[in-house]
């Protein structure tokens, strides 16, 4: 009796492509707001990082690609590997220039420094291994 409860439960939520959506609504939505900063705010401060870093400052336009484009391709669910695999690399990259120092560090309020970082690398590394499932706007699926 148990063993048919469970596997009705299960059963019952078991939807793997409302589920890759979901994850990228979140990732898509949540990291547009560092992008829609951007955008209102300007990419001054990320220039001067790249700059104090040695970097030519034309490579924070970058961003824009990472925090704009990328979570409005993943939200419509286009591109979605391609996508999340550009967002790690912001991740990593915002990682170097901003975070490095905070690795071992608390917030705080006792939560990890970058946890933000963290959560959006590797939720785009779950895009990127599991796709974006079929809900989208295009209907070429090579095209998810």
């Amino acid at each position: 009796m148990i063993a048919n409860t469970l596997t009705r439960f299960n059963q019952m939520f078991s939807h793997p492509d409302f589920a890759k959506l979901l994850l990228r609504l979140t990732v898509g939505g949540l990291m547009l707001f560092h992008g829609w900063h951007k955008l209102h705010s300007g990419i001054g401060g990320i220039q001067g990082m790249l700059a104090a870093h040695g970097l030519p400052s034309f490579i924070g336009y970058g961003v824009l690609l990472g925090e704009v484009v990328a979570p409005l391709l993943l939200i419509f669910g286009i591109l979605c590997r391609l996508s999340a695999l550009t967002l790690i690399g912001t991740m990593v990259v915002a990682w170097l220039l901003a975070g490095i120092g905070d690795t071992f560090s608390l917030s705080p309020v006792g939560a990890w420094a970058i946890e933000s970082m963290v959560f959006f690398a590797f939720a785009s590394l779950v895009i990127l291994f599991q796709g974006g499932g079929k809900y989208s706007v295009v209907g070429n699926s090579a095209w998810r």
